[in-house]
């Protein structure tokens, strides 16, 4: 027993850890969109009053695509938002919904370490051979650096959720840790209206074992 609370209590405390840069790989992730916005105001007051158009629009829009889609995609993993498809697993319940839990999460374990991999190589091959964009010839190792990063995180969330996963197939009465809880429509709704008006809502899809689920 003590040792099953032990194992919580760190499958807890990595998950709030790995949650901390989460938190901030997301918020870069919003700034990047914030930014482009801002951006594309300036590109168009410029061009169209001042004539005097912003260089590089076209490559900077393009360079900013791998943290606008990717950042924040481990902090969505760890809240159960819009990344997954529960229209046939929201039907099982105890040790077969968590089962299917772990295929469904080896699976993802799987196409992300491929990604990291070949990921990894576009960086490296774009970093060595200088790689730039076409018209402003900004360098674009940094934006694809930021793919195996962010995947990397990704991983680290579903390693988290795969030990969440196996500890309740061992045990389906503990405590939910470090695993995304399903959620209804109205519940997620609920969920973003308390995000959306800046409440202390808890986290919509994980419980870390200390009261969050």
């Amino acid at each position: 027993m003590q040792t099953s609370a032990s194992k919580a209590t760190g499958l807890a405390r990595a998950s709030r850890s790995l949650a901390k840069v989460e938190d901030l790989a997301n918020l870069l992730a919003a700034a990047a969109i914030f930014l482009l916005m801002v951006l594309g105001v300036v590109q168009i007051v410029g061009r169209t009053i001042f004539n005097a158009p912003v260089h590089g629009y076209i490559d900077l829009v393009e360079l900013s695509m791998a943290g606008m889609a990717f950042l924040g995609a481990a902090y969505c993993q760890r809240l159960g938002a819009h990344i997954r498809m529960e229209l046939l697993i929201g039907r099982f319940h105890g040790r077969t919904l968590w089962l299917l839990e772990i295929f469904g999460t080896l699976v993802g374990l799987g196409i992300l370490g491929v990604l990291i991999w070949y990921g990894g190589q576009h960086f490296w091959r774009s970093y060595t051979l200088g790689d730039t964009t076409i018209d402003a010839e900004f360098p674009v190792w940094p934006s694809k650096l930021l793919v195996p990063m962010a995947f990397s995180l990704w991983f680290l969330r579903l390693l988290i959720q795969l030990w969440g996963s196996v500890r309740l197939a061992i045990n389906p009465a503990a405590q939910p840790v470090g695993v995304a809880m399903i959620k209804d429509a109205a519940e997620h709704a609920q969920d973003e209206m308390h995000e959306a008006m800046g409440d202390d809502a808890p986290d919509a899809g994980t419980s870390d074992g200390e009261g969050r689920s």
